[in-house]
Parts: structure tokens; C-alpha cells; sequence
């Protein structure tokens, strides 16, 4: 692996979908088995990279919807709703 290839395998991704087909594209090279050791290691520090950033950007997104959840059910008003 080159030095600028090393660099582009440890950069951030554009997006979450960037990184989770990457993340697959690993995986399924690594399934096969027919990586040298080296290279295995690589993709699965890269591999590690990946999952962390998923794992950020979900949990971000979670947060972003709870709280616009909350913001919601604030203004929520019964008010004119027929209890049953």
C-alpha cells in the first residue's frame, strides 16, 4: 500500500452511507479470506475507523430526534380531543 493510499484509507468518509459501503466493501473482501496478513490488519484498523463513525453519526442522529421529539410533544395540545 502506497503512502497516499494508507492517507485515503484513514480519512474521514464524506457521509454515513460513504462509510457504511466501505465498511461492506471490507467486510466482504476479509469473508473471502484470500488477503495477506498485513493487508487484513489494515482493513480491519480501517474497518474499526468506520464502525466508530457509523456508530457517532447514528447516535448523533438519535439525539438530534429526541430532542425534536420533545420540542414536539411540548406544543402538543389535547386540547379539543375527545376522551374515550
Amino acid at each position: 500500500m502506497t503512502k497516499t493510499a494508507r492517507h485515503a484509507a484513514s480519512s474521514q468518509p464524506e457521509s454515513f452511507e460513504a462509510a457504511s459501503i466501505e465498511l461492506e466493501g471490507i467486510v466482504t473482501k476479509m469473508e473471502a479470506g484470500q488477503m495477506p496478513l498485513e493487508a487484513s490488519l489494515a482493513a480491519y484498523k480501517r474497518g474499526v475507523e468506520l464502525l466508530k463513525y457509523c456508530q457517532n453519526t447514528l447516535q448523533n442522529a438519535q439525539q438530534q430526534v429526541q430532542i425534536l421529539e420533545a420540542d414536539m410533544l411540548k406544543n402538543f395540545s389535547t386540547s379539543g380531543i375527545d376522551d374515550r
